[in-house]
């Protein structure tokens, strides 16, 4: 598989044979494969100028961060699919709804929905800020290549567990996912041939690019905060 790196409306995506990725803001993100657009977690926050409508709208929790209602419908067309996790169903009541470990098929790209929790970091004694089965962190199958996306989460069990993942988009922020660190140690256990660190506001990438030790890796960082 090759991968080659180019610049789009000044700043930098990424793509291979069947993916292009274009970076908008923190957990937002577009990935182009084939003629479909897929929106991740769109945000107000982030620039969409120039950018087009979704075929397909994944969402992963319900922060304010990741469940933006009046920018999900600027990216929206009639036939546009929404798939998310079931405590996000109250606010975006046309979602198709995924829980943890289920799948579906939309437009030809597979998703499966991966568990995505903290384990340990949460608001108070007893809390947690993101709770097991609350949110969802996808795997896509676009084409020839498989994609994880995170979403908000700790190095768990299930993220060491994935095989096979061509791109892998991983969240770093304290405290409301992982250090650089463990990120890292997850990205060892599940080597996937390109990771990009996203959600990363305030985390030190060089950290994590020098953690990831794992033979045949390659971390590319992009910019998802327009410096």
């Amino acid at each position: 598989m090759v991968f080659l790196s180019l610049i789009l409306l000044g700043g930098w995506f990424w793509a291979n044979e069947d993916v292009e990725i274009i970076p908008i803001q923190h957990a937002s993100m577009i990935l182009k494969w084939q003629d479909q657009v897929i929106h991740v977690d769109p945000w107000s926050q982030g620039n969409y100028e120039g950018q087009p409508q979704a075929d397909l709208i994944l969402l992963t929790d319900v922060h304010g961060d990741h469940l933006d209602l009046k920018q999900i419908a600027e990216v929206s067309k009639p036939d546009t699919v929404v798939i998310s996790p079931l405590s996000v169903q109250e606010s975006v009541t046309q979602a198709g709804i995924l829980q943890n470990g289920d799948s579906t098929t939309v437009y030809g790209i597979g998703i499966e929905a991966i568990p995505m929790y903290n384990l340990k970091r949460g608001p108070s004694e007893g809390r947690l800020y993101h709770e097991r089965g609350r949110g969802n962190g996808y795997l896509l199958k676009l084409g020839t290549s498989r994609v994880y996306i995170s979403g908000d989460t700790a190095c768990t069990p299930e993220m060491k567990a994935l095989t096979d993942v061509d791109i892998a988009f991983i969240s770093m922020n304290l405290p409301y996912t992982m250090t650089p660190e463990e990120a890292a140690e997850c990205v060892n256990a599940f080597k996937p041939r390109i990771v990009y660190p996203y959600h990363y506001r305030g985390s030190d990438l060089e950290k994590f690019r020098s953690s990831v030790t794992a033979p045949g890796v390659e971390v590319v960082l992009l910019d998802w905060y327009g410096k």
